[in-house]
């Protein structure tokens, strides 16, 4: 992968809810906390900010979001090892790659994670928005509201703090972004907020976790399947996600429009 580029190239769009740091903390007493959660993060690794999570400040009260995608490993292995019981929420769209849902199986096997916790729309939301499957191709907005924001949100909901696996390399957006902010009336931690890719393979490497096999196939950023393509060389790191359309996030990012 070393011939993709890894900055967000789509450009002449507002930044987006989710990159916008600290999005929410209007309240004096949130603004208080999400800086001492700032404070106490300072000069952490990522190991020492899931800590912050999930020992100390939100035990018992903490989810991981995570899209078992070509980047998903290193997080989830950081996270089974200091509580392999934390849920992960996983959303099983219904249109994913075969191999993704194959590496989640394979991945919750071998770090021993002890409750992920599938999403899906209801099957009352499927007959009745997309009853032949191919609201895809007609609406990306509304297949991806459906299937991703409504279960998402349902899931998130008795959780006062979320892990996320961004990363400031992935998108210009993103290249502010703090270890700690505050988003959508919970407190989310970045534990990879300053990683790069580079690092994240020689974690890969060091602790032998498998990679998703799209990885090698040219696939650096994994979605469902209908509306990702393979990224070739010097395009952007996210060039095959909703190809050749300014749309650059599911919806699960965002606050406005239906967002969580």
């Amino acid at each position: 992968m070393s011939n993709v580029t890894v900055i967000d190239a789509k450009r002449g769009l507002s930044p987006r809810a989710f990159d916008r740091s600290g999005s929410g903390a209007n309240d004096p007493v949130i603004k208080a906390r999400l800086t001492m959660l700032l404070d106490k993060a300072a000069g952490r690794g990522a190991d020492g900010i899931l800590e912050l999570a999930l020992k100390e400040e939100f035990a018992g009260k903490t989810a991981v979001v995570s899209s078992f995608g070509a980047e998903s490993a290193v997080l989830l292995h950081m996270v089974a090892q200091i509580d392999p019981s934390t849920p992960i929420l996983f959303l099983n769209t219904g249109k994913l790659f075969g191999e993704t849902l194959r590496y989640k199986d394979r991945l919750q096997d071998e770090l021993g994670l002890a409750d992920v916790r599938s999403l899906a729309p209801t099957r009352e939301a499927r007959d009745t928005l997309d009853p032949d499957g191919a609201l895809w191709s007609k609406s990306t907005d509304a297949c991806c509201n459906f299937r991703k924001v409504v279960p998402l949100a349902r899931a998130l909901a008795p959780f006062e703090a979320q892990i996320t696996g961004r990363k400031r390399f992935q998108t210009r957006e993103r290249s502010t972004m703090q270890p700690v902010e505050y988003f959508d009336g919970r407190f989310r931690f970045n534990p990879l907020w300053q990683w790069s890719l580079q690092e994240l393979e020689a974690y890969n490497e060091a602790h032998k976790l498998p990679h998703h096999p799209l990885v090698d196939d040219g696939y650096p950023s994994i979605g469902c399947m209908p509306c990702t393509r393979r990224v070739q060389a010097g395009e952007d790191y996210r060039a095959g996600r909703w190809a050749d359309s300014e749309k650059d996030e599911c919806g699960i990012h965002l606050t406005d429009g239906g967002g969580i």
